[in-house]
């Protein structure tokens, strides 16, 4: 393993060709947030039909030259950036729906969009090994754009994405919905990731935004993969390999192997099997599970195993601290953002700060070993694309992981006011600061009011800070071992998934012993 570094990507930030224009901010973006970035252009437009808007193919006019641009710019930035960055081309492919939603990604740049109906047609000019078609929200219904698991191939689909903007294509009895796109739903058992291995159809796992306005939301799904470097070949190796997992939102550091063999392997193996999970999260972890063909077959609860053990004089910790909220666009329609200026400084040492964004202007400064500085802009509410509907993006965040004396104190200058949290308050509770003075002057200006009996027009109003509750390091890292004495099949295979306390999701690639 010493061989393999953990990088980071969105697979499904979709630009449509209205977008075209701002592909260098879309990128800028990406570089903030990921390591690589495989492009969806998205080759629909809605046209009318008697006033009814239809989706179809754009005109190939626009296909051809937004395609000769892309590559362009692909072909540009991977030069420029060489070590730093890798990006992809791509584009979504649906066909007729009858198979489900794919996105085409290439490891070459002279490649072209197919304008193929049938996905058995689309695997038979794609060049194998080097083109990956890959299935996305799978758990919409066969025939109305879930994914048909009867036609897979796992050279051209070496993964599914389980989780994106639309939900979770676990299966249809989870705890994570998929309802944001009320009109494609509901969820239903037939198309979903684990129908897909079920069949014995052999595919690792990934999460990814399925986003049309911005790559890398936080909240929306990422993807990760192991690889050698930081290459366009490395990269693509992991992907073939099925090297790869998702996560919901926070960057879920996980490692599953069973014996040496990495998650995506094939193995061929006697027992005993010795599973080893090894997990690092942005906040406390609650459960690790360990599922053989779907079924649970072992789990540990992390949760109520650290929290009364005691602390040393200096902490290591994590916690998050967000922004946003403010006054209702409903009743200040004109107040859509907020841009925010703060610092952060420790005693101790910063050790990782995590990027939790949901939208563009964000910027992390002048990062060094005890203190950053940072500008925020966070949303109230976002009118996305016309694709989109309405996104209720609201706030941003960092998740700082820290080490300081316990008895020593963090503190947050935002907007130039101080904050000063002592280490062991933020380790007991979570805190939230209302920039109520603010409100009050926003109130008696627009309506004339100064007092009320009860605070909510002011509160309501106001724009806030949350610090989360920190996390010592026993809280959000989990090594579990496990030891399997028998196969329940000719072939089994197994795959994990780790929860957080406040839900963020991860799941692994299968590893199957044949």
């Amino acid at each position: 393993m010493e061989k393999y570094k953990l990088f980071w990507g969105d697979a499904h930030s979709n630009i449509h060709t209205e977008s075209m224009q701002d592909l260098e901010k879309w990128f800028e973006q990406a570089m903030e947030l990921i390591d690589f970035w495989p492009i969806a252009y998205y080759p629909y437009h809605m046209k009318k039909v008697n006033g009814f808007g239809l989706e179809d193919w754009l005109d190939d006019g626009i296909l051809k030259e937004d395609w000769k641009n892309l590559k362009r710019f692909v072909m540009q930035k991977n030069q420029e950036h060489n070590g730093e960055f890798v990006a992809f081309m791509g584009f979504e492919w649906q066909g007729d729906g009858q198979d489900g939603d794919h996105n085409i990604f290439y490891l070459d740049d002279d490649q072209v969009i197919h304008k193929t109906m049938h996905f058995k047609d689309l695997i038979s000019v794609l060049p194998k090994g080097r083109a990956i078609a890959i299935p996305h929200h799978t758990a919409y219904k066969l025939g109305s754009r879930g994914k048909n698991w009867a036609i897979h191939d796992e050279v051209i689909s070496p993964f599914a994405e389980i989780y994106s903007s639309h939900g979770s294509s676990e299966c249809d009895l989870t705890d994570i919905p998929m309802n944001r796109h009320i009109h494609m739903g509901p969820r239903v058992d037939g198309g979903t990731v684990l129908d897909g291995l079920s069949r014995g159809n052999k595919f690792g796992i990934i999460a990814s935004t399925d986003n049309h306005d911005c790559p890398a939301v936080y909240g929306q799904g990422l993807m990760a993969c192991y690889a050698e470097n930081l290459s366009k070949e490395a990269i693509w190796d992991a992907f073939i390999n099925r090297r790869v997992y998702g996560v919901t939102g926070d960057r879920i550091k996980l490692l599953y192997k069973i014996n040496d063999s990495i998650m995506g392997s094939k193995v061929k193996a006697n027992p005993p099997y010795l599973h080893n999970v090894e997990v690092e999260g942005g906040s406390a972890i609650h459960r690790v599970e360990l599922y053989r063909n779907n079924i649970l077959t072992a789990d540990y609860t992390h949760t109520g195993k650290w929290e009364l053990l005691p602390l040393s004089e200096v902490v290591k910790f994590k916690f998050k601290v967000e922004f946003g909220w403010g006054p209702d666009l409903k009743i200040y329609p004109d107040m859509k953002k907020k841009v925010w200026q703060g610092s952060l400084e420790t005693e101790g040492e910063i050790h990782s700060v995590e990027k939790c964004w949901t939208n563009y202007g964000q910027k992390l400064n002048n990062l060094n070993k005890n203190r950053c500085e940072f500008e925020i802009t966070s949303y109230k509410t976002v009118q996305s694309s016309k694709w989109m509907g309405i996104s209720p993006v609201q706030t941003q965040a960092f998740i700082f992981e820290i080490e300081a004396p316990l008895h020593s104190s963090i503190k947050l200058v935002i907007d130039n006011r101080k904050i000063l949290i002592p280490v062991a308050d933020i380790l007991q509770k979570s805190h939230l600061f209302g920039f109520l003075n603010e409100a009050k002057e926003l109130v008696e200006e627009r309506w004339g009011i100064k007092s009320y009996y009860r605070n909510d027009p002011f509160w309501h109003a106001a724009y806030k800070v949350k610090i989360h509750r920190g996390i010592p390091e026993i809280g959000y890292k989990v090594n579990f071992n496990w030891v399997s004495e028998e196969k329940v099949k000719d072939e089994d295979f197994f795959w994990v998934k780790v929860i957080q306390r406040d839900g963020n999701t991860a799941w692994s690639s299968p590893i199957w012993i044949q």
